[in-house]
């Protein structure tokens, strides 16, 4: 099996080491896996703003980077959920367009739905919470597969919080537009994280992961943020 990996631009500048896991991990399983050079952002920030010609422009260019590749996966449940979801809305329901988009997968989601892989073979000792991205949830309707991955790492112990659903606030420009709204939303979040005490906060978006762990810093909470894909490779190396 050949998979494209759609980086994304927040794992691009700030995350890299979730790029490198995405790839490790999914050599180890088995899969080929490549790196279009010409891709570039999936026009999410400019759709959220309101620019749709903005938007369209870089979903084409996202749709013919990615036009021959057998499946493309992504370490984001937010911007798989922009192409999947909100792709064939920009090209009005257009077949081509519709068929690039159902080959795109949130990493999780190819593991567990795809290769049908829920024990990476995995080990991390560690008291998590595990965040639920909004787009990831809503608009994939991605909710067990990461939790199902987890539970299969050995000698992790996934601990409940009040409000799993709650958003951390970031929303891409939203947090840039309305900072106060944004940074009430991830202190309510960051409250009962602290309450629950846990060793890790882990998530599958890059924007969420930044938008909390920025906060839990300037809280003082000792609260490490780890994305799933980094939680399942180092695992899989200490194992």
């Amino acid at each position: 099996m050949r998979v494209s990996l759609f980086v994304t631009c927040l794992t691009d500048l700030f995350f890299p080491a979730t790029g490198e896991a995405v790839v490790r991990l999914l050599r180890r399983l088995g899969v080929e896996v490549d790196f279009p050079a010409a891709q570039t952002c999936c026009g999410q920030p400019a759709w959220n703003s309101g620019h749709h010609p903005e938007a369209r422009r870089l979903a084409e260019h996202f749709l013919a980077t990615f036009r021959d590749s057998e499946h493309i996966v992504t370490p984001s449940g937010s911007c798989a959920g922009m192409v999947r979801y909100y792709y064939p809305q920009l090209f009005a329901g257009d077949p081509a367009v519709r068929e690039v988009a159902s080959r795109v997968y949130e990493l999780s989601e190819f593991l567990v739905k795809v290769l049908g892989v829920r024990d990476v073979g995995a080990r991390f000792p560690a008291r998590a919470v595990y965040h639920s991205s909004c787009h990831m949830t809503r608009e994939l309707g991605v909710r067990e597969e990461p939790l199902e991955l987890l539970r299969h790492v050995r000698g992790l112990e996934l601990v409940d919080v009040p409000r799993p659903d709650l958003c951390c606030g970031f929303g891409g420009a939203f947090s840039v537009k309305l900072p106060e709204v944004s940074t009430a939303m991830a202190d309510e979040k960051c409250g009962y994280l602290g309450a629950a005490q846990p060793d890790l906060l882990i998530g599958s978006d890059g924007g969420c992961l930044m938008q909390l762990g920025g906060r839990l810093d300037r809280l003082r909470l000792p609260i490490r943020t780890m994305h799933l894909a980094e939680v399942l490779w180092e695992g899989v190396s200490r194992a």
